[in-house]
């Protein structure tokens, strides 16, 4: 059995459909073209690839705290789908649980793309998250995770740590950000992506650039703490990115039948409730 037959969960993914629900005035990006990806597009792509379920993450380009497409998607779902939104520091505990309710399993923050900046007053939601059992997903990079950690020990707060923590590989597994990750390991609320590899290295030599890190992060957090995502549509590429040589990636980077299952369908099924 390949991963092509294998049961699969997409754990990070966008949607971006700006002729049904237009972008924001103010967005910091307007994805076009080959990047614009509809609910109707990802369904194919996911029946075409044997993805039985996935994680819809709202993205900080063209919608940020717009959350109505990625709610609309969950609603017609029949729970095919869940979501991470994006939402201000001053919500309510009850209006995250209204979220919840309609499929919302955690609250994404991004300061890699918005600098440390978008993490002032978060100290007051993420008690809020713990309170709910939703996730704080955080996206950094580079040594960023580092100067968070005094504010991700304020709660207990589950965390979703994207694109492998997004390392910069010219800097080895000892830099300083990559190690903090590592370690987040050990406080046991804290699940990885195994992800967005393109992010940081060469799709022409994608898997030899980042099979140290992914390998230390299976080694320290364990399947159980670890899924899988795809990142389609594939926002910002910088090289032509294709969602089957991605599953292939996956394989090679987990050549082990049972750890692929581990990782791409029973811990995401855990950790987001799919059915």
């Amino acid at each position: 059995m390949s991963i092509f037959d294998e049961p699969k969960i997409d754990c990070h993914n966008h949607l971006f459909d700006p002729a049904q629900f237009p972008y924001l005035a103010n967005t910091i990006y307007r994805p076009a073209g080959q990047e614009i990806g509809t609910l109707n597009q990802f369904n194919r792509v996911l029946d075409a690839y044997g993805v039985q379920h996935a994680l819809l993450v709202q993205p900080t380009s063209g919608y940020r705290g717009d959350n109505r497409l990625l709610l609309s998607a969950l609603a017609s779902s029949e729970g095919r789908y869940k979501g991470v939104v994006v939402v201000d520091h001053d919500i309510s505990l009850e209006a995250l649980a209204a979220y919840q309710k309609k499929g919302v399993v955690g609250v994404a923050f991004n300061p890699a793309t918005e600098g440390l900046t978008v993490m002032a007053g978060a100290e007051a939601l993420l008690p809020k998250l713990a309170e709910l059992g939703l996730f704080a997903q955080i996206q950094t990079v580079g040594d960023q995770l580092v100067q968070l950690l005094e504010l991700i020990d304020q709660s207990d707060v589950r965390l979703l740590i994207d694109h492998c923590g997004r390392p910069d590989i010219e800097h080895g597994l000892y830099q300083p950000g990559f190690q903090a990750l590592l370690r987040l390991a050990e406080r046991g609320r804290a699940t990885v992506k195994i992800s967005g590899m393109q992010k940081f290295a060469p799709m022409d030599s994608v898997f030899e650039d980042t099979l140290a890190y992914v390998q230390a992060l299976l080694d320290a957090f364990g399947p159980e703490a670890c899924v899988w995502g795809s990142d389609w549509p594939f926002l910002r590429a910088q090289q032509r990115v294709d969602y089957g040589p991605l599953l292939k990636l996956a394989e090679q980077f987990m050549p082990d039948a049972h750890v692929r299952r581990q990782v791409m369908w029973e811990t995401p099924r855990r950790l987001f409730g799919f059915r």
